[in-house]
């Protein structure tokens, strides 16, 4: 069976004040239909742009993508045109971002960033796009999804934060997810509320997970295999339970 997501020798460089940092050098992993893999590593080894890559949402400049493939069911991502990756992303891509304090539009409800991804990429009405987000909120675990809807980032806590974050990646039910470190700044009853609801996202709708994160206990719980990364490169990868073991 050919693999949802194939990554080939990807190399992403930044050009700085200091000179030319090569982020990513020779990134190689693939990626089956309903499975869940977890990237660790340390702050700065290329987890983010590993994954920021594969979406298209490198920054350029001062980023780059110099050498590589990423093949999405088929279809070299590298080489698609701008409109073309737009309607991948939000669609069949979808990413929860790291910070939910920050990732969120402040002077924007819930209800108008939440229902952005049915009018733009399903075209739907915004009465219908309403109700597709009440929904949302239900199967993320937010109570009262109505009233949730008319309020503001600020009022909302950092794990509700997350869970509409989480929301909003699966908008337009997304075949691969890229959860960067979704449990960061959150306390440790909420993390392992999250991590259940991407294991439940997982079995229930055979979403594909990425699952980014410092955290080698969070991997050994939640996924099948693991990659290592350092400095750029992808130094290990394994089943779970061999690398555990």
């Amino acid at each position: 069976m050919a693999s949802l997501l194939s990554v080939k020798n990807l190399h992403v460089q930044f050009r700085t004040y200091a000179g030319i940092v090569k982020a990513l050098r020779g990134v190689d992993f693939e990626l089956d239909a309903g499975d869940i893999i977890g990237i660790v590593g340390e702050s700065g080894c290329g987890k983010t742009v590993t994954a920021s890559a594969v979406m298209g949402i490198i920054p350029s400049p001062p980023g780059e993508i110099t050498e590589g493939e990423v093949w999405f069911e088929g279809r070299d991502l590298l080489k698609l045109s701008e409109s073309e990756a737009r309607v991948l992303r939000g669609c069949a891509l979808s990413m929860i971002f790291q910070d939910p304090m920050t990732s969120l539009n402040p002077v924007l409800t819930i209800g108008t960033q939440l229902m952005e991804p049915f009018t733009v990429h399903l075209s739907l009405p915004r009465s219908e796009a309403r109700v597709r987000a009440e929904e949302l909120l239900r199967l993320v675990g937010i109570s009262d999804p109505a009233s949730r809807l008319r309020q503001y980032p600020h009022q909302l806590s950092g794990g509700m934060r997350q869970r509409v974050m989480i929301a909003m990646a699966l908008a337009c039910n997304p075949k691969l997810l890229f959860a960067d470190e979704p449990t960061t700044a959150l306390d440790v009853t909420v993390q392992a509320q999250i991590l259940d609801l991407l294991k439940k996202l997982n079995q229930e709708l055979n979403t594909t997970i990425v699952l980014i994160t410092h955290d080698l206990g969070v991997v050994a719980g939640l996924c099948r295999k693991v990659l290592v990364m350092y400095a750029g490169e992808v130094v290990e990868s394994a089943l779970v339970n061999d690398l555990y073991t």
